[in-house]
C-alpha cells in the first residue's frame, strides 16, 4: 500500500528552502524520497512508520508534498507554501540623539527586521548588538549633525529615520555600589549615572581611582586608599560631575579562596558555593558585571544562584561593608549541540560504536540514547565524540551533557534507531545455476535496512523490497551447497542453504 501523508508542519517557509518540517501519516517505513512539488527534500529521516523529518528544497508558490516508498507514491493533497519576505520598516529610534563620539546604545523599532545585515547612521555602519523581527539594538558610530538611520536585510533597505548628533553634556552620577570600603582601598566600586563616556578621571576626595570599565551609564573603578567620608566625582572632556559620598571603614576586606563548581551553563541558575573569610553581610556577589542571587551567607561561606553570562571566563567577587574581595575565575560554558550521528542505526542489544558530531563537546560528562546512558565516552575534539551505544528500542534522540547543560534535539539529525536482528525464513528458489544470475527472493523479518547479501561469502547484488523481502541476484559459484546470509546495521542473519546446480 502506498504511503499516506496527512499533514506537514510547519506548512510554510522561505523560498530559499532549508525549513525543517515534520510529515505525519502512515506507510512511511522504507520511504526513499520526499518531494515538494518536483523537488527533492534533503536530510530525510524516517523516524517511524508514521513520521518523517526533512528539510525543504528551494521553491516558490504552493507545492504538493509527497512521500515515495517501496509500494508507490502518496496522492493526498497536502501542501507547503513558500512565503516571500517583506522589506524592513522602521517606526522609532530610542534615543533619537547622541554624542558625536558615538558609543551609545540605540534601540531601533519596526517590522521585518530579522537577519539585519547592516545598520547605517548616514554613511557610517553601526555595530549590531541584538536583532529580533521587531527590534534592533546597535552601538552608534561617530558622526555630526542630523543623519538618516536605515536597516538593511536580505529583503532590502528600510525607510530612513532621523538621528541627531549632539555635543557632549556634563556627566552626572546617581549611585555608588558599594558606598563604603576599607581604608586600604583595592575594592571595586560601580558608579552609575549619565554622560559618563570617555571618563578621564575618577576622584575619591583628592585621590584618583583606577578606571576598569567605562560606558555612557556606568564606570567600575578600583578604590584608592583613604579615611573617613569623602566625595566621589567623575571627570570627562565635558566637565566634572556632581559629588556622591563614600565612607572608608575599618571592616576587614572579604577574601575568597574557592568556588564550587568553577563552571556552569550560560543560562545561569545553577548553585555556586563560595568559600573564604570575612564574608558576613555580603551586599553583592558579581560574576563579571552581573549580580548573582545570594541564597545563604555566613562568615566563611556564601551560596548563590549564578546569573546568566556569555561563553567566557569572568571574575567572581564578593562585596561587604569592608570592600570587595579578590577575584576568582568562573567559566561560562555554552550548551552542547548534537548535529549528526554515524551510524544512525544499530542493534537493539547495543554495544556498537557510534560517532556523535556537534559542538561544545569537549567537557562531555554523559551521553544518553533516549533515557539510557552510553558508555566508553571518548572525546575526539570539541565537535566529535565516540561512544558505545546502550541497549534500546525504537527511534530515540541522542543527547550530550556537559557543565554547560544538556543538548536538545532541535537542530540537525540527532536521532538513532534500534533495529531487530535480521532473520531469514526461506529462499525462493533455493537452488540455481552455478554460473549465477538467478533472481532469488529472500523472505524473513527486519530486512528493510539490508546492506549486504552473501552466497557462501561471495557478495550478491540485491534490492530490499520491504521489511520482509529482499531480492538478490546469485553470484557465480561452484556446484554444491553454500550459506546465504543477509546483513543489516543490526548484524548478520541466520544462514539458509542454497544449492548451485552443475552447469
Amino acid at each position: 500500500m502506498a504511503p499516506v501523508v496527512t499533514s506537514v508542519s510547519p506548512a510554510q517557509g522561505p523560498p530559499a528552502g532549508g525549513t525543517s518540517v515534520t510529515l505525519t501519516g502512515s506507510g512511511f517505513t522504507g520511504a526513499t524520497a520526499v518531494r515538494f512539488g518536483p523537488s527533492l527534500a534533503t536530510n530525510v529521516v524516517v523516524l517511524s512508520n508514521t513520521q518523517i523529518t526533512a528539510r525543504t528544497p528551494p521553491g516558490s508558490g504552493t507545492e504538493k508534498v509527497t512521500v515515495t516508498g517501496p509500494s508507490g507514491t502518496s496522492t493526498q493533497n497536502v501542501f507547503f507554501t513558500y512565503t516571500t519576505v517583506a522589506a524592513p520598516v522602521l517606526t522609532a529610534l530610542s534615543p533619537a540623539s547622541g554624542p558625536t563620539t558615538g558609543g551609545n546604545t540605540v534601540t531601533i523599532t519596526g517590522t521585518n527586521l530579522t537577519a539585519a545585515t547592516q545598520v547605517l547612521f548616514g554613511p557610517n555602519p553601526a555595530t549590531i548588538l541584538t536583532n529580533t523581527p521587531t527590534q534592533i539594538t546597535a552601538t552608534a558610530p561617530t558622526g555630526t549633525g542630523t543623519t538618516n538611520v536605515t536597516v538593511t536585510t536580505p529583503a532590502g533597505t528600510s525607510n530612513p529615520l532621523p538621528y541627531t548628533y549632539t555635543t557632549t553634556p556634563t556627566p552626572t552620577i546617581t549611585n555608588l555600589n558599594p558606598t563604603t570600603g576599607p581604608t586600604t582601598g583595592g575594592n571595586t566600586v560601580t558608579i552609575t549615572g549619565t554622560n559618563l563616556t570617555a571618563a578621564t578621571q575618577v576622584l575619591f576626595g583628592p585621590n584618583p581611582a583606577t578606571i576598569l570599565t567605562n560606558t555612557p551609564t556606568q564606570i567600575t573603578v578600583t578604590a584608592p586608599t583613604g579615611t573617613g567620608t569623602t566625595n566621589v566625582t567623575v571627570t570627562t572632556p565635558a566637565g566634572t560631575s556632581n559629588p556622591l559620598p563614600y565612607t572608608y571603614t575599618t571592616t576587614p576586606t572579604p577574601t575568597i579562596t574557592n568556588l564550587n563548581p568553577t563552571s556552569g551553563p550560560t543560562t545561569g541558575g545553577n548553585t555556586v558555593t563560595i568559600t573564604g573569610t570575612n564574608l558576613t553581610a555580603a551586599t553583592s556577589v558579581k560574576f563579571g558585571i552581573n549580580s548573582a542571587t545570594i541564597l545563604t551567607n555566613s562568615a566563611t561561606q556564601i551560596t548563590v544562584s549564578a546569573p546568566a553570562g556569555p561563553p567566557s571566563s569572568v571574575s567572581v567577587t564578593v562585596t561587604t561593608a569592608g570592600g570587595t574581595s579578590n577575584p576568582l575565575p568562573y567559566f561560562y560554558i555554552a550548551a552542547p549541540t548534537v548535529s549528526d550521528l554515524s551510524p544512525h542505526f544499530g542493534p537493539a542489544t547495543g554495544s556498537n560504536t557510534v560517532t556523535v558530531f556537534g559542538s561544545n563537546l569537549s567537557l562531555t560528562t554523559a551521553v544518553h540514547f533516549g533515557g539510557n546512558p552510553a558508555s566508553a565516552i571518548t572525546v575526539v575534539s570539541d565537535s566529535q565524540l565516540t561512544v558505545t551505544a546502550p541497549a534500546g528500542s525504537g527511534t530515540v534522540a541522542v543527547t550530550v551533557t556537559t557543565p554547560g547543560g544538556t543538548s536538545t534535539p532541535g537542530t540537525g539529525s540527532p536521532y538513532y534507531t534500534y533495529l531487530g536482528a535480521p532473520v531469514l525464513t526461506s529462499l525462493n528458489p533455493s537452488h540455481g545455476s552455478s554460473v549465477g544470475g538467478d533472481a532469488i527472493v529472500l523472505t524473513g523479518a527486519n530486512l528493510t535496512y539490508t546492506d549486504a547479501v552473501t552466497f557462501g561469502g561471495a557478495p550478491a547484488s540485491f534490492s530490499a523490497i520491504s521489511d520482509t523481502q529482499v531480492v538478490a541476484t546469485s553470484p557465480a559459484g561452484a556446484p554444491g551447497t553454500v550459506n546465504v546470509v543477509a546483513h543489516t546495521p543490526a548484524g548478520n542473519s541466520n544462514a539458509l542453504p542454497y544449492v548451485y546446480d552443475p552447469a
